[in-house]
C-alpha cells in the first residue's frame, strides 16, 4: 500500500502532471463526476491508498490542454470539458485489476490535441523523445514503481516507449487503443481488456515455444 507521506510526495512533485485511475462514481450520465477531485483528498478518503497501484502505470502521448489549467493536482485524465473521452477510461477499467493505476504522459508539457503535430515536432527535434524518456524514467522511480506493467494508449505513445524506454525498466509493455477513439464506453471497455488478455496469452505462448 502507497504511504501517505509518499502519496504527498508525488502530489507535490508530478500532481500537475499525473493522475491514477480513480474518478468518483457516475450519477445519471456517463460524465458525470468526472472531474470530482474530492476523491483525492486521503483525510476524507483514506481507503484511497489501498487502491493505488504504481506497479500500474498507464501511459498517454502528451497533454490535450495547458496544465496551467488545473486548478488541482491529478486533473490530468480527469477532464470536465464536453467534449472530453476521459469518460471512458473510467468505464473501461472500473472493477478491474487495473483500476487504481499511476497515470501520465510520455512527453510532458506541449498541450496539443493533434497527435500527428506532435509526431512531426519530435521528428525534427529527437532530443525531446530523449528529454522525455529520461524524465520518465525518473518519474517511475519516484512514484516507487518497480519494473511496472506498462498500458500505452495508441500506437504512437506505445511506440515511444518501445523504441526508447530500456526494458529493463519495465515487467510488460501493452498497446491499448487511446480513449478519443470514436467507439462507445462498453464497446472500449471490452476492446481493451481483450488487448490486455490477448497480450498475456501471446506472451505465454512465446514462452512455451521457445522453452
Amino acid at each position: 500500500m502507497l504511504k501517505s507521506d509518499k502519496y504527498k510526495e508525488i502530489e507535490k512533485e508530478y500532481g500537475y502532471v499525473c493522475s491514477w485511475a480513480v474518478w468518483e462514481k457516475t450519477d445519471d450520465t456517463p460524465k458525470s463526476n468526472i472531474a470530482d477531485m474530492s476523491i483525492f483528498n486521503i483525510n476524507k478518503n483514506p481507503q484511497l491508498l489501498k487502491i493505488l497501484q504504481p506497479n500500474i502505470v498507464m501511459v498517454a502521448l502528451n497533454f490535450a490542454r495547458d496544465t496551467s489549467d488545473f486548478q488541482k493536482p491529478f486533473m490530468n485524465f480527469h477532464d470536465s470539458n464536453p467534449y472530453g473521452q476521459d469518460y471512458k477510461i473510467r468505464y473501461a477499467f472500473e472493477d478491474t485489476p487495473y483500476y487504481g493505476a499511476y497515470m501520465t504522459d510520455i512527453i510532458k508539457n506541449y498541450p496539443e490535441v493533434n497527435s500527428k503535430k506532435v509526431f512531426q515536432t519530435l521528428k525534427k527535434d529527437p532530443n525531446k523523445v530523449k528529454e522525455n524518456i529520461d524524465f520518465f524514467e525518473k518519474e517511475l522511480k519516484f512514484v516507487c514503481s518497480d519494473k511496472p506493467l506498462i498500458l500505452a494508449f495508441g500506437t504512437q505513445a506505445f511506440e515511444i516507449l518501445e523504441k526508447n524506454l530500456d526494458k529493463s525498466t519495465y515487467t510488460k509493455l501493452i498497446k491499448i487503443t487511446h480513449y478519443s477513439y470514436r467507439i462507445g464506453k462498453e464497446k472500449y471497455r471490452k476492446k481493451v481488456l481483450s488487448q490486455i488478455k490477448t497480450s498475456y496469452k501471446k506472451n505465454w505462448l512465446h514462452n512455451v515455444i521457445t522453452l
